[in-house]
């Protein structure tokens, strides 16, 4: 991998960190606790509870997401970067750029 793949990478992965970041505060605004007498529009308490529940769950996704993007950040200048850990192949470059904080192969992921 050379430093233009590297320094385009780096930049994929800061816009992705960038909107992780983003979207958690929004999780974060959904995910709040629901009042006793909260009923949003038509929405009964039950429904808000279930909805409350969906951007829980989608925000502690976001938040793990977010953590694995740092770290990809932090070893993008690593010999390691873009290697799978399980085959010692070099991950695609399609691959990285669509799911930066890959660690395995496609070949490896699919086991």
């Amino acid at each position: 991998m050379d430093n233009a793949e590297r320094e385009e990478f780096r930049k994929q992965i800061e816009e992705e960190i960038q909107a992780q970041k983003h979207l958690i505060e929004g999780l974060k605004e959904t995910s709040k606790p629901v009042a006793p007498d909260n009923a949003i529009g038509r929405l009964t308490r039950m429904e808000a509870i279930n909805s409350k529940s969906v951007s829980e769950a989608s925000l502690n996704s976001a938040r793990l997401r977010l953590t694995k993007l740092e770290r990809a950040l932090g070893k993008i200048d690593s010999p390691e970067f873009g290697i799978c850990v399980r085959c010692d192949e070099p991950i695609p470059r399609g691959r990285i750029l669509l799911l930066p904080e890959s660690v395995v192969c496609v070949t490896c992921a699919s086991r």
